[in-house]
Order: C-alpha cells, then structure tokens, then sequence
C-alpha cells in the first residue's frame, strides 16, 4: 500500500488518506494513547516483512544475506538522522531510549568526580532523570533541579542562570513533557549550558513525532528519540556529533566494533526493525508538502510542519470541549506545547476513567506516565496522576468527539 499522500503546498494534511495507510485503525477504536506508542502503516509492516523474506545474515559477512543487513543499518541510521537533522554516523541505534540513556549516563558519568554538577528538570520523563541521578550518585556529583510553575507547567529558561557553573557537566532536559506537552525553550538553556562549557542531553521522544526537529538548532549534544512513538518499530535512538561520540569509551567486548557509532551499541541489532524505522521515516515524508522528489529531509520538514499544524487545529478541539465539561480539571497551559492533555473528572478515579473510556471504545492512558519528578510537583503522583490523552497525526474529529461524548457521561 502507498504511503504517498503527500499534497500540494498548502493543502494540509489527507487525513483520511493517511488513516487508510494504518491497518488497525479499521477496528473503529479511537487510538488517543499514541503519546505511550502509535499504531504502524501498512508500509512499515511489509518493510520488516520483507526484510525477514528477502533472507538476513549478521553483518561483516561474504554473502548477500549479510550484505542486506549492513544495508538496512545504513539506511536506518541516515533516515534517523534525516529526520530530526544530524548526521547518519552519528545515530547510535538501541532496544530503546531508555536503555541508550543508561548507557550513556554510565559513559559520561565515568568522567565525574565529586563537586561536579549535574542539571536535571522536573518537567521531564523518568528515562531523562534517574539514569543521571545514579551516575551522578556513583561519581559523588551533585544534582540540581529545574523546577516546572505547576499552574502554568511552564519550565522558564531564566532560572537556569542560578544552576548553573563552572563545575556544571551536564544538562539533560526534554523537548515536551509527556504529560504535559509543554515545549521548554531548548535552544535558550541549551545556550546557557554551553556557555559553561557543559554538555546537553535532549529527550526529544514525545517531542518528534509532533513537529519539525533540528537537533543542532536545539542545541542538543545529545538527542534521544523512539521510533514506536512515530509509527515504527520499537528502536530507540541517539543522534549526536560523530566527533564527539569520538572522544567517548564505553565499556564493551574485546571483539566487538570499535568505530563510531558501533562502539555504542552492544549485540547484534534487529535488522528487520531497522527496515522498519527507514519506511516510517518515509510514511513521515509523505505525509505533506510538495508531492513527489526532493531530498528526504525538506520532505520530512514540510510534512511534519503540516503534521503540527492539523494537530494544534485539533488540539484546540479537545481542549476547548474538556474545559466545557462540569468537574473536568485540565492540568498545565504552557504558551508552546503537543497536542497532549492531562485531566481529571471530580469523582472518579483516573484510572476508572480510562476504564469507562475504553470500554466506549477510546484508548487514553491514566497514572503518571512515567513523568515521576512533574506528578510529583503537580501533587498528583501519589494520588493515581491524571488522565492522558494524546493526538497524533492520523487522529481525527470523530476520535475526539468520542473521547468527549465518553468523559461527558461521567461528568453529567
């Protein structure tokens, strides 16, 4: 099935088109959980089927099947870096984002020593906080914290002025809370870590799948990003500067690649998968803009631009109708943010409300997602967090109005 629903500038997004690309979505469930991992295409399916058909070898071999490997790696790694504008030596591919942070929270954490700073954030997702906090634990470095306004869940740059210092190694912040969808103004810290002569580490998952990225822009030395929350399979990646993965020794085998990226990525990698994360990459690029050529990359900016608008429109949808609503309590309202929201009904648990959501046939996420350190801020963590509910791009009208119709019957 074609994955092409590109259209002529201007024109938006096929909406429709694009929803016909996604084969579960024909089980008439409204899928609003993509903020915890989207559905797949048809054309991401068939790339890892066709992967395994066509017959893999593990790569280094003198034989075709393992040619295919080392060509499906190469191909990951340039459509990674297509995508979010760094450069395919640099895309050190992992099981997940999670993991690859562990790992390089345990490469750089080796260089700490005690009286070493690292600056971390509320706002963000467990995944971008406690490998960090433990490295720093095991180096005798200090952490301290970016807080979130709980009213706003604004994260404001200004405050990372006090944090920072001459002893400062590392900032890790996200891109867009996960719960949230607040969007810090990155390329503002990221400067004023530099100017210390810090390194930066961006959780970009929940923000990719929702914009244009340009990692450099951000001012990332690090960007983390997860192919499942774009349409792909679950593969994580990392994108950073070939030069200064250079200057980095992680422990690994004797034997095993010392070259940049491979020295970063222990075991063999799922070869299909990464067949996987190139077609969604390309679904991505089709999915706005000018039809047809061009280099992927002005695709990829021109359809996620499209992608961000049509969500917003929708957005505003979902969150115009929630506020509507008796007993409904919304959670955060930063000036940028996802299309992601985080709410209450009075009387009902959020986990009852997700149970009553689906059983109408509405897929949300209830708890706190992970986003340990803001639920905790928001006062929420201990008490079963909120209800999240996420658009992405082959979400439509008749998704939200079913979310709203459901969470009306509670609230009447």
């Amino acid at each position: 099935m074609s994955t092409d629903h590109g259209l002529a500038p201007g024109d938006g997004l096929d909406v429709a088109g694009v929803r016909a690309a996604y084969p579960a979505l024909r089980d008439g469930v409204a899928y609003l959980d993509g903020a915890a991992g989207t559905q797949t295409p048809e054309a991401v399916i068939e790339a890892i089927a066709g992967a395994y058909r066509a017959g893999i070898g593990n790569v280094g071999g003198a034989f075709p099947a393992s040619d295919r490997a080392g060509a499906l790696v190469d191909g990951c790694r340039a459509a990674v870096a297509d995508l979010v504008g760094g450069r395919p030596e640099g895309v050190v591919l992992g099981a997940n984002t999670t993991t690859l942070i562990h790992r390089f929270a345990g490469v750089l954490g080796a260089a700490w020593g005690p009286g070493d700073e690292i600056v971390l954030s509320r706002l963000d997702h467990d995944a971008n906080v406690r490998p960090w906090v433990r490295a720093a634990e095991r180096a005798g470095a200090v952490v301290r914290w970016a807080e979130v306004d709980p009213v706003s869940g604004e994260l404001p740059a200004g405050q990372y002025d006090a944090l920072l210092g001459a002893r400062t190694r590392l900032v890790a912040v996200t891109a867009a809370s996960n719960i949230l969808g607040t969007r810090p103004d990155v390329a503002a810290i990221t400067a004023k870590a530099h100017a210390v002569g810090a390194l930066t580490y961006v959780d970009g998952v929940h923000a990719t799948p929702h914009g244009p990225v340009d990692a450099a822009a951000l001012g990332a030395d690090f960007y983390a990003t997860s192919a499942y929350k774009w349409s792909g399979p679950h593969l994580g990646a990392v994108v950073a500067d070939p030069a200064l993965l250079e200057t980095l020794r992680p422990d690994k085998l004797a034997c095993s690649p010392d070259g940049v990226p491979e020295r970063f990525e222990t075991g063999t990698l799922p070869f299909a998968d990464l067949a996987g994360v190139t077609a969604a990459v390309d679904h991505l690029a089709s999915l706005g803009g000018p039809r047809g050529g061009g280099p992927r990359r002005e695709r990829l900016l021109a359809s996620m631009a499209a992608v961000e608008t049509y969500e917003q429109g929708l957005f505003a949808t979902l969150l115009d109708g929630l506020r509507a609503l008796p007993g409904v309590t919304l959670y955060g309202d930063p000036a940028h943010r996802t299309a992601t929201a985080y709410f209450r009904v009075a009387g009902h648990t959020p986990s009852a409300v997700a149970g009553h959501l689906a059983r109408r046939g509405v897929n949300v996420w209830s708890g706190h997602n992970y986003a340990w350190e803001l639920t905790g801020s928001l006062g929420l963590r201990d008490t079963g967090g909120a209800v999240r509910a996420g658009l992405v791009h082959y979400n439509d009208a008749s998704d939200v109005g079913r979310l709203l119709a459901g969470v009306a019957e509670l609230a009447a």
